[in-house]
């Protein structure tokens, strides 16, 4: 559903609202900021959930670190934007295919032990490297740095930039998932055992698909912490890779666009209803939004809209043609 028309729709109101976004009243601009790089990192560990089946909680290691490493690289001396960018990203790079290689040994429970044990490494380690990373007070610097020579100082200018960068990820992610790689995936979350029966090597795999899901998410943090100036222990805890997990499952595992959508309406119920009467309860109403959501569309926000919009010889024409469905079918 992804791939067709009405995905292809979905996909450019969600670029439309983005487009208009700063715009809206009430809408700051470090707000829309922070939810486009929240709504990357969404889409990047969607890539992992949603076409391997593998539940990271150790995502934060990724978007976290790579802020730090950015982060650190301006408070050294990097002025230039990509360059700092580019080292957070490279970190999360290494990092990723390093923890992928020890974590895609196991599944289920297992896999998400792992990735949440090496979590608590690299926040420990931040949090002690206080030389380095500022300890429990974080990183903080006084400038975003240069974009070929365009300051990146203004708001709005930085915004689209993100925006810029998020749409790209955001193709890169619909790529991979919808190509022939993508199909084996789908098959190993299915039926891993029966993919390894017909010749897939299902470990390379899915450590292809962490290390591109980790990278992804590395990416975003480092804009994210650029936007704020400051990389925190915040980013690197283990509450931070739940929140991304909840804001995939809220938009639609399995769906890239969904976890957009989860990511914008946790960010926008965190940030607007602590500023009502009952703001001092936003963690209530945001758990009893989350429950209605799970309870009411079990398939997320997106993943009930797309499904919706298909005709019913569509849906069953997906069914049959899934390649897992293939693979679990027991007459071949």
């Amino acid at each position: 559903m992804i791939a067709g028309r009405r995905g292809a729709l979905v996909g450019v109101a969600l670029l439309a609202i983005g487009l208009v976004l700063p715009f809206v009243p009430g809408v700051y601009i470090v707000f829309a900021i922070d939810l486009v790089c929240f709504a990357l990192v969404a889409v990047a560990f969607d890539m992992l959930l949603g076409f391997t089946g593998l539940l990271s909680f150790g995502h934060a290691l990724f978007w976290g670190g790579a802020g730090y490493v950015a982060t650190i690289a301006i408070a050294h001396g990097v002025t230039s934007f990509p360059l700092a960018v580019l080292a957070g990203v490279a970190y999360a790079f290494v990092l990723s295919a390093a923890v992928g290689a020890i974590a895609v040994r196991r599944s289920g429970i297992y896999f998400a032990m792992i990735t949440l044990a090496i979590g608590e490494i690299q926040y420990f380690l931040a949090f002690q490297l206080d030389d380095l990373t500022g300890g429990e007070n974080g990183l903080s610097v006084t400038t975003r740095g240069s974009f070929f020579g365009l300051s990146l100082e203004n708001d709005r200018v930085y915004y689209y930039l993100v925006l810029i960068v998020a749409a790209l990820g955001t193709a890169f992610a619909l790529r991979v998932v919808n190509s022939p790689y993508g199909a084996v995936l789908a098959a190993m979350r299915e039926n891993e055992s029966r993919a390894k029966s017909i010749g897939y090597d299902t470990e390379r795999f899915k450590l292809a698909a962490f290390v591109m899901s980790g990278t992804l998410a590395g990416l975003a943090g480092a804009l994210y912490a650029i936007a704020n100036r400051l990389a925190s222990l915040d980013a690197v805890d283990w509450h931070t890779s739940g929140t991304i997990v909840m804001m995939t499952i809220l938009g639609g595992i399995g769906t890239i666009y969904g976890p957009i959508v989860g990511a914008g309406v946790f960010q926008s119920l965190d940030f607007f209803v602590s500023k009502t009467a009952i703001g001092d309860k936003t963690n209530i109403v945001m758990g009893l939004v989350f429950a209605a959501v799970i309870l009411v569309a079990r398939r997320g926000i997106v993943g009930e809209l797309l499904r919706a919009l298909a005709p019913r010889r569509q849906l069953v024409a997906q069914d049959d043609d899934l390649p897992g469905a293939l693979l679990a079918d027991p007459s071949i």
